[in-house]
């Protein structure tokens, strides 16, 4: 009975850990990945995987990903932007919506500021001021760039529907901007994640100590 309670005692303290004090990024995939549980994003863990590239060998590099079945999954995409973020500086005359420091409404800028650290005008591998969260999450990935990286998202003139180029955000000064297509940029690949199925509930591993140690104590009481 001792050895039961023992259990539950682990058990219970593993399931308040796992609810409150586990960061909301972890690697997934053998390393290959970085788990974002707070969006249900998976990252590339190497943020240097193909070098610098053009838009289009970026988007040509994400259907070698899924062709190859990278870290087992065939739905990679460059991130996408947020066309409803209101949250950047608007210092230059673009739409509040999309253009400056401070983002944290797209998937690229609400990785590098929010979860990363990057601030306005510094480089993301500038972790003075960073929460001990944002370090950990940081030291999660390899071959951090300091500089630009392409999202998904094109732009596209209003008045001619013509694209003039993509969005993309500089890690080095934390500004999300246009950049020319032929700009040779990072990239990182992004896919969604069914974060229920892909990663145990605390409670769900509590009930799993708890039944081991049942065994376990059968197991020493059961006749030689």
């Amino acid at each position: 009975m001792k050895a039961l309670k023992t259990w539950a005692a682990a058990a219970a303290m593993l399931a308040l850990a796992g609810t409150s004090q586990a960061s909301p990024m972890t690697l997934m995939d053998n390393g290959l990945g970085v788990l974002d549980s707070s969006t249900h994003l998976e990252w590339t863990s190497n943020m240097n995987l193909g070098g610098r590239m053009t838009w289009a060998a970026a988007n040509a590099w994400i259907a070698t990903l899924n062709t190859s079945n990278y870290a087992g999954h065939n739905d990679w995409r460059l991130p996408t932007l947020n066309f409803a973020d209101t949250s950047c500086s608007n210092s230059d005359g673009h739409p509040t919506m999309y253009y400056g420091q401070g983002c944290t409404g797209g998937e690229l800028s609400g990785l590098f500021v929010t979860k990363l650290g990057n601030k306005g005008g510094e480089s993301v591998l500038n972790q003075v001021g960073d929460t001990a969260e944002q370090i950990a999450n940081l030291a999660l990935f390899s071959n951090v760039g300091s500089g630009g990286y392409w999202s998904g998202t094109e732009r596209v003139l209003a008045d001619s529907g013509a694209s003039y180029g993509a969005w993309s955000f500089y890690t080095t000064v934390g500004t999300q901007i246009v950049t020319p297509k032929t700009t040779a940029l990072y990239a990182v690949a992004v896919r969604p994640v069914d974060v229920a199925a892909s990663v145990p509930e605390p409670q769900t591993l509590a009930l799993a100590l708890l039944a081991l140690g049942a065994t376990v104590v059968a197991r020493r009481r059961r006749p030689a």
